[in-house]
Order: structure tokens, then C-alpha cells, then sequence
């Protein structure tokens, strides 16, 4: 059913208009390729009808495993018209593995690792190349460059693209880029209710209500508690969310939409624990873990982990016809972070037992370890504007799928600092006259409760970061034949970053105090980027049911990607990269069951290193990764769906690189030369369900390459599942690692964070 629009005035095009005529491409020429030749209709036939769509409802992740569609290429695309790896992770499968953060879903797919770093914090590598948390994560395709505990409880799902993404989202993207796909209203009354009651004290509530109000309008809420004493790794959780969607006119020739989210985090903060060697004079390749278990809290109760991630976006999509769309959005997100925790270290020999320095074979309850403290305390806004168009069309005999758009963003940091310009005695003087020195504790005392008073703190700005940047790309997909495609894109990025870092004196007569420091000069540093961006690609589709590529691509990073700069690196050039791959996808007949497979070969040509002479850095390495990834995703049977990801890097070198640990020849740190994860559910009854997993990665080394490695592991995870009324009511019970193994999560050069122990967790259902 359709109907006419009530003007004959052309619709008001947004910033893309220019953009698309500069292509060639008016309205009217956009409409008529779009549909086959026809008589001219007469003069009130001649404004496009209302492009409505039929059904109530539209496909979410809820549905299955298995995804059929994307937006991460910016316009909507068949996920076989990819040419590079890409796993998506939808909303059952979310539920069913029982994952309640963007990381924990990350863990579950291969070729991906952490770095332990400041506590936490999403410092990613994918195929042994760093994925830059302030420019490689995005929500609905728009950057989202904070660090925060990322929520599960309104997104449809998560992409995960490996290889360069720098066509689309511009810098960073070297390593591959994660998407989060947000819920929207959608035409149907529907409701869910989910109540998780978990070991370690464990509550959670999620709530997703969506009304349809309209013919074409639809709103959804959803909300979100969580508490838990321990998560299994030392953290306490206190979090609580609210998201909601409004969409009107959906399906019509103008739909606008609007999304609110606010997230609130008030967690505990865990370090992570110390490496140890065998004897105190055993080499260090023999380093290893720490015997206990990972409920082993040796933080302060004074720790924390606070944030904040609040944001609004509005979108607009005009359809000019069923194949041209133009989509866009504004969005105005702001962050806080506010992180008390510090790295436990075992205490110097002289204060063990015995004098003698800590290692496995002294080890036991009176070894003494000792808390640092390593503060972050940051606000971040930004702003951002982003519209693309999407037009399939017939062009000298040839049929193209053009995506063009243009960005704008701009990127506000300030970071907060409680004794900047102290020398380490003075601030060990200072924190002991406010009464924050953090005492000893002993192994054999987890969780001793020790506590400082943090509001004694007072935190004073020590940098701010200000970028605004723009770019503009386009991607034609070309139909040379019915099983030949073409791709080959373009982007250019155009950025400014202004960095002040502001320093203080200190005044070390009397008692120490913050009416002792006082700010005295800014240094002032800029940054200038411009850049382009290519991809390039071959696809070979001879049936429904088999697409092959081959594909290239280049990428680059700033050398201000965490918002810091100084005169070392302040008119750095950016790092390149290049990334090849040879994959392709192959369907089932009947369509219900996708592999994928990717050959790939990613290669940082220029990267940043640090003179140990000069301390400038300067593009001087050089490094590179090859291997494959495999995914399969779907319906074996009507009851059997799995889904498994699996990633073999044999080859990982640092060609040329600057001497010290992580040097020219060594494999770069955090790429295991395997890591997968399977995963599989079987419908034995109408009401029962149960399913299955394992999780693995081989041995690697921390960052900086010490010279010993992170124990391989597997880790298996069991589910059950009964519905007492089917699509109503339903109880999922999971174990996750069931043989409570003790493993080494995420990783950094002194310490490692423990991965979780067993967790049993009951969630009860309710769909109405």
C-alpha cells in the first residue's frame, strides 16, 4: 500500500544533496534508474509515492544466530557483498551465552585480545594490531571513542570487522573496528522482561518494552539494573541504565528517528595480579601465574571504577525510491570516568618472610604485596554529524550500488590529575599528611578491607584536548556481470587536534596540602592530519549460494589517538597500514547456515617508536600478521543452531623495530597463534533447550614482549534452557567455565587480570 506525497516540490535535500549532484546524481535521475523504463505518468503521477514498508515487524537479533544484513559498510549490504572477515554477534546469541558487556562478547570471537592497561579500560588487537579505543569503537556507525563499561542491554547487535575500516570511519581502523547496533522502535507490541540471579551475589534486571503508537510510529524503553558482590575477578558491580527509541514515519518516504541512553557505573576496580617466577633466580621466560583463585581481591575497598555515558541522537532517512536512500544523524555524547584502584606488586625482599624476595617457591598467606596508586579521572564530549547515501543504480549497462557520504566530529578531553608536578617523595609526603598512603597486605588476606578517604583527594586539570575533523568518502560496487563485482573506494580525512598540558609548582615548605600547588605555565601543542584512505576489491559470486573476494585496503592513526600529545610525537606523521585478504562466504541451500572464511595479511608500514637516545618518537618500524579467519553461523537442523569463530595467526613479526624487549624479529605481543570460540544449542523438546561452548586461546606475551608467555587455555560453558509457556515464559540456567580454571585474561608487562571462576547464573523469561 502506498500513497502520494501532498506537495509537488522536490523534498529538501540534506548536507548530502551537493555531494550526490557533484556525482551525477539528481533526484530525478536517481528515481528513474531506480525502477525499470515506463510510460511518462501523467503530471500528478509524477511526485515519488510514499515508500511504506509491509510488515508489522522487522528482522532483530532476537531471531537467531545468524545475520543476513549490515550497516557497518555504512549503507545496508548483504553481509556476502562484504569483502573482508566480519563476524556479527546478534541478541540470542548475547542472551544465550549469558554476556552483559561489549568486552565479554569481544572475548567470545576469535582473533581478538586485551590488554590489561589502566585498569580495564578496552585497549584492544586484532591480527596483532591495536585497535585504538578512542577511534575504533562506534554505536549505529558513529564513533564512540570513551572508555567505559559498554552495556549490552539495548543493543540488537555487534560487528566486529577485521582489516582495515578506514574507508568508512576514517582514522584508526588499522586493525578492524567494532560496531554497536542500538535496538529501534519497531511496528509491533512487544515486551520482555529478564531477571538473572547469579553466583558472587549476582542481580540483574533488563527490561525492553517496545508499543507501536501509530500507523508508522513506534516508541521503546529499555532499562537495565545490576549489583553483584563479585564478578569472579574482584570487581564489585553497580550499574544501572535507561535507553529509549522514537521512530515516526517508518517505512515512509521521511522517517525520523531519536535515541536517548544513559548508563551509570559504579563499580569496583580490580588490577589485576603480579607475575611470578618459580625461584627468585629462575629466568624470566619461566614467569607464570599466581596459585589463587580469581575471586582473590587484593584492591582497596576504596577502589573504583565510576562513570558515565550519556548521549542523544536524532536521524533523519529520506528514500528518494526502494533503492536510494539517504541517511542522517547528529549525536551529542558526554562521558565521565572517574577510576581509584592501583597495581598490586609484591613488596621487596626485605619485607617477605625471611628476607627473601617472593617468588612460587616462598609463596603462601604471609607474602606481602603492595598497592599502588594510578588514578583516571577524565571528562570527554563530543559532537558529531554524519549523513550517507546509498543508491543502487543501472549506469552504462552496468548495474552500481554507490555509497557516498560526508562527517563532521568534534572531540572535547579533559584529564584530571590529584599531584601534578610532584617528584615521587613528594607526593609520597603529600599522600601521607592527607592520610591516602595505601598499606601492605598479605596473600593469605583477600579482601581485607582496607580503605582510604578518596574525597581527601582534590583533582586538578593537567591536560585538555580539543580535535574537530571531517571527511568524505564514496564506494562504488559495480555488476560487471551477474557473477563479477567490482568495489573501489575513496576517503579523505582532514583533522586538528589542540593539546594543552598545564603544569603546576609545589611548595615544599610547611605542610603539604593542595593550597601548596598552583598551576604555572601550559605547553601548547597541535596536531594537523590529512589523510587518505583506499580500499579496492574483486568479488566472484556464481551462485546464491558462493561469493569469493579478494580485497585491499589502507588505513592510518593519528599520532594523538589517546588525545595526548607532547613535543615528542606532536608533528609525527601518521602511522599506515595495509591489509589484504582473500576470503569468501558460503550459504547452505537453504540459507540458514553461513561460513565464512578469510586469508588475510595486515601489515603496519610506518609505526611509531621511541628513540632510546633521543626519547622522539619517529615511523621508524615495522611489523606485519598473516593467517585465517573462520566463522560459521546458523541452523544446522530447524533445531540445531551454532555458531563458531576461529583465527590462526602462524605468522606475526616485527620486521623492523626499535631495540628493547619488542624488538626487530620477536613475535609482537598479544597475538596468540590460535584463538576460537564454539558455541551450540540443540531444541531436544518443544520445551527444552540445551547448549554448549568452549572458549580458547594458545600462549602470548604481555606488552613490551618480556620474554615469557600467558598460559594457553580452554574454557568450556554450559546451558539449559525450559519453557513453561512457549514465547512467554522461560528459565536459562549457565555455567560458565565449569572446571573453574584458572587462567590469565588480559594482559600487561607486570601484572595480569585473572579471568573469571565458575559463575552459575538462573534467568527467568517473561514475553508479553
Amino acid at each position: 500500500m502506498s500513497r502520494k506525497n501532498k506537495s509537488n516540490k522536490a523534498p529538501l535535500l540534506l548536507p548530502l544533496g551537493a555531494l550526490a549532484a557533484g556525482f551525477g546524481l539528481s533526484t530525478a535521475a536517481l528515481a528513474q534508474t531506480a525502477a525499470p523504463a515506463q510510460k511518462a505518468p501523467a503530471k500528478e503521477e509524477s511526485v515519488l509515492p510514499t515508500v511504506r514498508a509491509k510488515a508489522s515487524a522487522e528482522p532483530q537479533g532476537k531471531d537467531g544466530y545468524q545475520a543476513t544484513e549490515t550497516r557497518i559498510g555504512k549503507g545496508k549490504q548483504d553481509i556476502r557483498d562484504i569483502p573482508q572477515s566480519l563476524t556479527v554477534v546478534t541478541e540470542k546469541l548475547i542472551d544465550d551465552r549469558n554476556l552483559d558487556n561489549v568486552k565479554e562478547v569481544l572475548k567470545n570471537t576469535a582473533g581478538i585480545t586485551f590488554q590489561a592497561a589502566e585498569g580495564g579500560e578496552e585497549d584492544i588487537k586484532i591480527h596483532g594490531i591495536s585497535l585504538q579505543s578512542t577511534g575504533d569503537i562506534f554505536i549505529d556507525g558513529m564513533r564512540d571513542p570513551a572508555f567505559y563499561d559498554r552495556d549490552t542491554f539495548f543493543l540488537d547487535k555487534i560487528e566486529l570487522l577485521r582489516g582495515s575500516g578506514a574507508l568508512m570511519f576514517g582514522r584508526g581502523s588499522s586493525g578492524g573496528a567494532v560496531n554497536q547496533v542500538t535496538k529501534q522502535a519497531v511496528l509491533a507490541d512487544q515486551n520482555q522482561i529478564d531477571v538473572t540471579v547469579a553466583s558472587h551475589g549476582g542481580l540483574r534486571a533488563v527490561g525492553d518494552f517496545n508499543t507501536r503508537s501509530g500507523e508508522t510510529t513506534a516508541w521503546r524503553i529499555g532499562a537495565m539494573v545490576n549489583r553483584a558482590d563479585n564478578d569472579g575477578s574482584g570487581n564489585m558491580i553497580n550499574k544501572s541504565g535507561i535507553a529509549g527509541s522514537l521512530r515516526t514515519g517508518i517505512g515512509e518516504t521521511d522517517e525520523f528517528g531519536l535515541t536517548l541512553y544513559a548508563l551509570q557505573n559504579g563499580n569496583g576496580m580490580n588490577y589485576g595480579m603480579p607475575w611470578v617466577r618459580p625461584t627468585p633466580t629462575a629466568p624470566v621466560s619461566s614467569t607464570t601465574l599466581i596459585p589463587v583463585e580469581p575471586t582473590a581481591y587484593y584492591g582497596m575497598a576504596s577502589d573504583r571504577n565510576k562513570g558515565s555515558a550519556n548521549y542523544v541522537m536524532g536521524t533523519h532517512t529520506h528514500r528518494f525510491s526502494p533503492d536510494v536512500e539517504l541517511v542522517t544523524k547528529a549525536r551529542y555524547a558526554s562521558y565521565t570516568r572517574d577510576q581509584r584502584a592501583g597495581t598490586v606488586r609484591f613488596a621487596a625482599a626485605a619485607l617477605q618472610p625471611g628476607g627473601i624476595a617472593a617468588s612460587l617457591a616462598t609463596f603462601g598467606p604471609n607474602t606481602v604485596l603492595t598497592r599502588g596508586t594510578q588514578l583516571k579521572i577524565q571528562d570527554l564530549q563530543t559532537l558529531t554529524v554524519q549523513s550517507d547515501l546509498s543508491a543502487k543504480l543501472k549506469a552504462a549497462g552496468m548495474e552500481h550500488h554507490v555509497m557516498t557520504g560526508v562527517d563532521f566530529a568534534q572531540e572535547k578531553k579533559q584529564v584530571y590529575n590529584d599531584t601534578p608536578g610532584l617528584t615521587a617523595q613528594q607526593r609520597a609526603s603529600f599522600y601521607a599528611a592527607l592520610g591516602l598512603t595505601k598499606p601492605n597486605t598479605l596473600v593469605g588476606r583477600p579482601d581485607d578491607g582496607a580503605s582510604i578517604d578518596e574525597s581527601r583527594r582534590q583533582p586538578l586539570k593537567a591536560s585538555e584536548y580539543t580535535s574537530r575533523s571531517a571527511g568524505a568518502y564514496v564506494q562504488d560496487m559495480v555488476s560487471i556481470t551477474p557473477e563479477w563485482k567490482l568495489v573501489a573506494g575513496l576517503r579523505y580525512d582532514k583533522l586538528k587536534g589542540d593539546y594543552d598540558n598545564f603544569n603546576y609548582s609545589y611548595n615544599a615548605t610547611g605542610t603539604p596540602g593542595y593550597d601548596k600547588i598552583s598551576r604555572t605555565t601550559t605547553d601548547s601543542y597541535q596536531m594537523n592530519v590529512s589523510e587518505w584512505s583506499k580500499r579496492a576489491a574483486v568479488l566472484f559470486q556464481p551462485s546464491a549460494q558462493l561469493s569469493l573476494h579478494l580485497m585491499a585496503a589502507t588505513s592510518f592513526n593519528t599520532s594523538g589517538d589517546t588525545y595526548s600529545l607532547s613535543a615528542a610525537n606532536a608533528n609525527i606523521p601518521p602511522e599506515k597500514s595495509v591489509n589484504l585478504e582473500f576470503g569468501g562466504q558460503y550459504d547452505s541451500a537453504d540459507g540458514k547456515l553461513t561460513t565464512r572464511f578469510g586469508i588475510f595479511r595486515a601489515t603496519k608500514l610506518h609505526e611509531r617508536n621511541t628513540d632510546p637516545l633521543t626519547q622522539l618518537v619517529e615511523l621508524s618500524g615495522k611489523r606485519h600478521a598473516q593467517g585465517i579467519d573462520i566463522d560459521i553461523t546458523g541452523r544446522i537442523t530447524a533445531d540445531w543452531e551454532v555458531f563458531g569463530t576461529f583465527t590462526w595467526m602462524p605468522t606475526a613479526i616485527i620486521d623492523i623495530g626499535a631495540e628493547g624487549a619488542e624488538g626487530q624479529g620477536a613475535r609482537p605481543s598479544l597475538t596468540p597463534r590460535y584463538s576460537g570460540s564454539l558455541w551450540t544449542t540443540y531444541k531436544i523438546t518443544p520445551q527444552w533447550r540445551v547448549g554448549g561452548g568452549l572458549n580458547a586461546r594458545s600462549g602470548q606475551q604481555p606488552n613490551r614482549n618480556p620474554g615469557f608467555y600467558a598460559p594457553k587455555f580452554v574454557i568450556a560453558n554450559l546451558m539449559a534452557e525450559y519453557a513453561v509457556v512457549e514465547d512467554t515464559l522461560l528459565f536459562r540456567l549457565n555455567v560458565d567455565n565449569v572446571t573453574n580454571k584458572l587462567y590469565a585474561d588480559t594482559l600487561y608487562t607486570g601484572h595480569y587480570v585473572p579471568g573469571k571462576g565458575r559463575i552459575v547464573a538462573l534467568t527467568g523469561t517473561y514475553k508479553f
